[in-house]
């Protein structure tokens, strides 16, 4: 490993890591495309196992062993090494999940492309909370969502903390950004899927119901956490489903819902291309 121990906070290649925002490491002109932070061994090997690559890795030196056979396969890469103390001081914050990375954020396939041999898709329309786009990926990834589909102003799936609360399935499950509805709608429907709006309407079909005569090809969306789905979104819709509640609850968290549906819409991978042919 090309390892190299900090003794100035104003060292080249240091500025990654310098208090900045995931919009800033998102807008950085060099590299091209931008950056975006790996956090934690698991997540780093995660990345690496999507094909992403890194730029510099940042870690105490008792995480060098863990670190060193991830990056094997990069032995120009730099790894910054500090104390504690001094990490925190160049990052704002405590790192406590072993390393960071500064990764090259990885050109993402068009809305065609992941439409053309998906079944399951989830967008999300607008949600705001990191935290629910990271949860929302890692349920995806572990009940057979073939794509995860954000709307112009939904949270960035790369921000920090949507990546560690996701476990890093924001980098393994595919993703996009939908143009607007009128647009988005279209490329949906020439791909045959019926669009699914999850949210409480008096026309909506049960969740129980909609599963048991469950269309081939299904984009379910969901809504931001405070207004839900917007008018147009529902205007798009082919279909509003409801999960049925109980005791007076109308509603789950956005991420509890959408892990809700998905298992009730799965599919059975070992007879789908049968089912296909």
């Amino acid at each position: 490993m090309h390892v190299i121990r900090i003794t100035d906070l104003e060292a080249d290649g240091l500025s990654d890591y310098a208090r900045l925002t995931d919009v800033a490491l998102r807008r950085v002109t060099e590299p091209e495309g931008g950056l975006y932070i790996a956090e934690s061994t698991k997540v780093i090997t995660r990345a690496l196992a999507a094909g992403h690559v890194p730029r510099s890795v940042l870690l105490q030196e008792k995480w060098l062993a863990d670190v060193e056979p991830l990056l094997a396969d990069f032995p120009d890469v730099p790894v910054f090494v500090g104390e504690a103390k001094l990490l925190e001081q160049l990052t704002g914050y405590h790192l406590h999940r072993g390393a960071l990375a500064a990764m090259h954020r990885p050109e993402n396939p068009s809305v065609a492309e992941l439409l053309q041999d998906a079944r399951r898709v989830v967008i999300l329309e607008d949600i705001v909370d990191h935290t629910n786009v990271g949860a929302i990926f890692r349920s995806s990834a572990g009940l057979g969502v073939d794509a995860v589909l954000v709307t112009p102003r939904c949270a960035d799936p790369l921000y920090r903390r949507s990546v560690r609360v996701s476990m890093g399935t924001v980098l393994q499950v595919p993703w996009a950004r939908l143009p607007e509805w009128d647009e988005a709608t279209v490329l949906l429907h020439d791909a045959g899927f019926e669009i699914a709006a999850l949210a409480l309407a008096d026309n909506a079909v049960s969740l129980p119901d909609y599963a048991a005569n469950a269309p081939e090809r299904i984009a379910l969306v969901f809504g931001s956490e405070g207004d839900g789905l917007s008018r147009t979104a529902l205007a798009a819709a082919d279909t509003v489903v409801t999960i049925p509640m109980l005791h007076g609850v109308d509603s789950l968290n956005v991420a509890s819902a959408s892990a809700v549906v998905a298992y009730a819409l799965r599919v059975d991978r070992e007879h789908r291309s049968a089912d296909l042919d």
